[in-house]
């Protein structure tokens, strides 16, 4: 395996995940893909953030409602969140993608498009209404994806 993508989100869950494939790179010296992907700009006002990857305040100002400028804002935010994180991994050769589209075919393009060998990317067990109403994004890129994923559990609080 030369190359991991590691797919992140803004769940606290995102330093556990990035931690588990960054070891994986390391023992297989594979580069390092960190990805985010952007669906839905109304998700990312609605959610209440907590200090992600070892930092707090980054998100800290951003409860305010969707207008044109939050929108444009978004991909410099997420792109924000991508470097910390590649910070927090010590490792400033990863590299890092925000693209746009829905979660799962995202994930499953983008590592076709970098090659990739393995996924890393979590599964948060969400449990009755909120898993009708939430896509399973893990199954999805199970089930669409050619190459491996490791999907780290996350249990929902």
């Amino acid at each position: 395996m030369n190359k991991i993508l590691i797919a992140l989100d803004y769940e606290p869950s995102a330093e556990k995940i990035a931690d588990t494939g960054n070891t994986i790179a390391k023992a297989l010296k594979a580069e390092i893909v960190l990805l985010h992907v952007i669906a839905e700009p109304a998700y990312y006002s609605s959610m209440e953030y907590s200090p992600i990857m070892g930092y707090s305040g980054f998100m800290d100002t951003f409860n305010v409602e969707i207008s044109d400028a939050v929108k444009n804002n978004i991909t410099d935010l997420s792109q924000e969140f991508l470097d910390k994180s590649k910070t927090h991994l010590g490792n400033e050769n990863i590299k890092t993608l925000v693209i746009e589209g829905s979660f799962a075919e995202s994930i499953v393009k983008c590592a076709e498009n970098e090659h990739a060998d393995l996924i890393v990317m979590g599964s948060h067990g969400r449990r009755g209404l909120d898993k009708l109403l939430m896509e399973n994004v893990a199954d999805k890129v199970l089930q669409l994806s050619k190459v491996p994923v490791l999907v780290i559990p996350i249990k929902a609080s």
